[in-house]
């Protein structure tokens, strides 16, 4: 069956959901998004995932024609046209269509609202989560929030789409992005923990997204008695520490083996990275806001 989308009040099928070839989100990366898990019929912190695209649409001064509680309804509405169980949703904000110029004032027809929801998802086959990710540190550094805040999940995401270029050339899985202080900001795509003294530590969010699975990665390791920590720390921590993991609605929780060439603790997925796999997997199988 050909996926349902939903766009601006229709439901229709991908092949004929379509947005202006004058909108701004496809001409200058004009809008927000979201990406959100679905497992076993439940749409994993559906609500928080939709409060923060609304703090990233009111960032840009984008107004969303929908209240959250209808936005929360109309991806339910995609999931269930969808048949979704296990899958990964797509809500986008765009500014709509305006013209060739920069000033969002010129987008008289207000914004465009999409929402997708596939079934299915697997940012990297299974046996990387069993033997672990390797990453390079990417020569391009983290925006600046002098410049714009990594908090936005923005349309825009060019930035880092060139750090992962750059570990697609060296062969590896992920990038791993600096700021411009030289502190460890995050990958490409997803959060960045490190394991020290058996606690986890992650960068603020000044230089990075506040990611929604790294907010449950904290929570769980309070609750399995895990010291958690956010604080600024430099490539030496990540090559010294004992071990190392992404996060991120995609990938979940992603065991990372090696960085730079650099072997992280033994080589091998952690025993904290695995209790909070085992924890997290256990959370998102059985709790979420139900789609039927």
């Amino acid at each position: 069956m050909e996926p349902v989308v939903y766009i601006d009040g229709k439901f229709l099928p991908s092949s004929e959901a379509k947005v202006a070839v004058f909108d701004h989100g496809l001409l200058y990366g004009d809008g927000v998004f979201e990406g959100i898990r679905a497992y076993n019929r439940r749409v994993f912190r559906l609500e928080r995932h939709v409060e923060r695209m609304y703090q990233s649409a009111k960032a840009i001064d984008l107004t969303i024609p929908h209240t959250p509680e209808e936005f929360v309804e109309l991806i339910l509405e995609t999931c269930r046209r969808n048949d979704v169980v296990d899958g990964y949703i797509r809500p986008i904000v765009t500014r709509g269509p305006g013209d060739l110029g920069l000033d969002p004032r010129k987008c008289t027809q207000g914004p465009s609202v999409i929402v997708i929801a596939n079934p299915g998802i697997a940012l990297y086959p299974k046996e990387k989560y069993e033997r672990g990710l390797r990453l390079v540190t990417s020569s391009y550094r983290r925006v600046p929030p002098q410049s714009l805040s990594p908090s936005i999940k923005s349309l825009n995401y060019l930035n880092q789409i060139m750090a992962r270029i750059e570990a697609n050339q060296y062969g590896a899985d992920e990038a791993l992005m600096l700021d411009i202080h030289g502190h460890v900001s995050e990958a490409s795509a997803d959060n960045f923990f490190i394991v020290r003294n058996h606690g986890v530590v992650t960068p603020p969010t000044q230089t990075n997204l506040p990611g929604v699975t790294r907010e449950v990665v904290l929570e769980l390791a309070e609750k399995l008695g895990i010291q958690g920590d956010e604080k600024p720390f430099t490539l030496y921590d990540v090559w010294a520490a004992n071990e190392a993991f992404i996060t991120g609605t995609a990938a979940e929780i992603g065991p990372v083996v090696e960085v730079d060439g650099r072997k992280i603790g033994d080589g091998t997925p952690g025993r904290v990275t695995k209790q909070l796999v085992h924890a997290f997997r256990e959370l998102v199988t059985t709790t979420g806001t139900p789609i039927y």
